[in-house]
């Protein structure tokens, strides 16, 4: 295969929602020239800007990874989906769109593990420069940014439905789950803009995409990055069958995702050393925190018949409705294309005595099972509770399968593993039930059907969630930032023991935060891109 050599000061690997932040920041000065190489395809197709193009994404081998975990041995052997975004804007581009962020302690917490500036106040800054609140600017939030956020322009009765079993089940109204406190049930605000998808790429790449410092550079697939004498030279990637060389002048900077990152460190000669001459690579520099450290949100959906014909379903009444939208979503962007499927839901404590919410509501106003891959439950007339557990104690691993770069990482996510978290998913099913057992939902109650028992005991609980508990798209820490043993990066996020390499992007969280991972993801690439451009000046 023929070789082209080019030379970029930063080469960022990796078109998701860190990387379109560093393109957009690092490109800002015209005397910087920035190469972004994403391995998936342009965004600009209606199945992303539509929000209810989220169902068709799940199973869309075009725009999604859709990895599969190994047997998992704590919930009998089951292999778990695991879809990412294989787009520009990465995973921004088919998640569901849900603005949160987590809880202050969340980021103490990082900087009481020993990483200086990652404190909440620290990273506040970050999360309002990047943000456009259309409520407006506060203490809180931002309106200069290029991401925004805005209030969901669908509102399905159902949704309110769930709101009222949820005050009848005793929890309390919050408004904001950003602001002065997280706890609490509501609607969720979404990155969306005029009804569409607002991913990393609307937000950050579109606008300046033709910056003449700027290539990018999609269905690249990087087969790894060069090291010399400790020091990270450039990528080798292959472009149209072909295997092609870039040269970094300042840095080569790791943006892959929670999976792909430690799996490109590892296929680059960085990392466990038992791990690289099990496939026969050269060790460039022992490392053996990479690919470990895994997290996840582990999650559990009960679900419900409704006796009315109130929920979004393939039938008469329901076909009906959706015609209805698509003229709604053609001519004004409203109505349930619109939706980011979860509207509803919040963050509660399964105990009155913790300092923080601990587990994550998310309503859906239809049956769904598998991903929503299951078609055959959109002919139910149904409602769904999704509850994850936001901070568990298991934690899995990525490796590899082999040297070849164009094999899938090996993920073991070992969910369930720690009896701690078994015992607060059964919880968790609990209060589901309770929640769906409140007067709101009398008028329509059908049976139950997961779990398919009407009044399970805990055996049968625990039963259920080991077949059924799943997670919700939110893998991080398998490039943790830190100075123990296992960590991977330092507090400017640089490789330890490697110059001129960084990694940015979920994999460098050293513990989950308690919410969704989206907008976190970009607050640590805006924060890192000022670090670079520091380091660089």
């Amino acid at each position: 295969m023929s070789t082209v050599n080019t030379a970029f000061d930063y080469i960022i690997i990796g078109g998701g929602s860190a990387g379109c932040v560093l393109a957009n920041r690092l490109s800002a000065n015209p005397k910087n020239h920035v190469c972004l190489l994403e391995t998936g395809v342009s965004d600009k197709t209606p199945l992303v800007s539509t929000p209810i193009g989220v169902i068709g994404l799940m199973d869309s081998k075009k725009y999604n990874w859709m990895f599969n975990s190994q047997p998992e041995s704590s919930q009998g052997n089951r292999v778990i989906y695991c879809p990412r975004g294989k787009v520009l804007g990465g995973s921004s581009s088919v998640n569901a769109m849900l603005y949160t962020r987590g809880t202050p302690s969340d980021y103490d917490h990082w900087a009481s593990l020993g990483n200086e500036g990652w404190g909440y106040s620290d990273i506040l800054p970050y999360f309002k420069s990047t943000q456009h609140q259309e409520r407006g600017a506060n203490e809180f939030h931002g309106v200069k940014g290029e991401l925004n956020v805005a209030e969901g322009r669908s509102k399905h009765p159902l949704g309110e439905t769930l709101l009222e079993a949820c005050r009848q089940a005793g929890y309390q109204d919050n408004d904001d789950f950003n602001g002065a406190q997280q706890e609490g049930i509501g609607y969720y605000q979404v990155t969306q803009i005029n009804g569409e998808r607002c991913s990393a790429a609307r937000a950050f790449l579109h606008p300046i995409i033709k910056r003449q410092n700027l290539t990018v550079i999609t269905e690249a697939k990087v087969a790894r990055i060069l090291i010399e004498n400790k020091r990270a030279q450039g990528i080798e990637y292959l472009h149209k069958n072909t295997l092609r060389t870039l040269k970094a002048n300042k840095e080569v900077i790791l943006s892959a995702g929670t999976f792909c990152s430690p799996q490109l460190l590892m296929l680059s000669g960085i990392g466990p050393e038992e791990e690289l001459n099990q496939h026969n690579i050269e060790v460039k520099h022992h490392l053996p925190g990479v690919g470990k450290n895994l997290q996840e949100h582990i999650d559990i959906i009960t679900t419900n018949k409704s006796k009315k014909a109130n929920t979004v379903a393939l039938r008469p009444v329901g076909i009906a409705k959706i015609l209805k939208d698509i003229w709604l979503y053609i001519n004004q962007r409203k109505g349930f294309l619109t939706t980011s499927i979860v509207e509803t839901g919040g963050f509660i404590k399964s105990k009155s005595e913790l300092s923080d919410p601990d587990m994550q509501l998310q309503f859906i106003p239809l049956v769904m099972e598998d991903h929503g891959r299951k078609k055959s439950t959109l002919l139910t007339y149904g409602y769904s509770l999704h509850n994850c557990l936001l901070r568990p104690k298991s934690r899995g691993r990525i490796s590899l399968h082999s040297s070849d770069f164009l094999q899938d990482p090996k993920i073991e996510l070992n969910m369930l593993s720690h009896p701690d978290d078994l015992a607060a998913m059964v919880n968790a099913v609990k209060i589901n039930l309770n929640i769906f057992s409140q007067p709101a939902f009398d008028h329509g109650r059908g049976k139950s059907i997961c779990p398919k028992q009407e009044n399970p005991t805990d055996k049968d609980i625990e039963t259920f969630v080991r077949e059924k508990a799943n997670h919700v798209y939110h893998p991080v820490g398998t490039c943790k930032m830190g100075n123990d043993h296992d960590a991977v990066v330092n507090d400017r996020l640089q490789v330890h023991g490697i110059k001129c390499l960084r990694i940015v992007d979920a994999s460098i969280m050293p513990t989950l935060v308690g919410g969704n991972t989206n907008s976190p993801t970009i607050m640590i690439a805006a924060k890192a891109a000022d670090m670079i451009l520091a380091d660089n000046c």
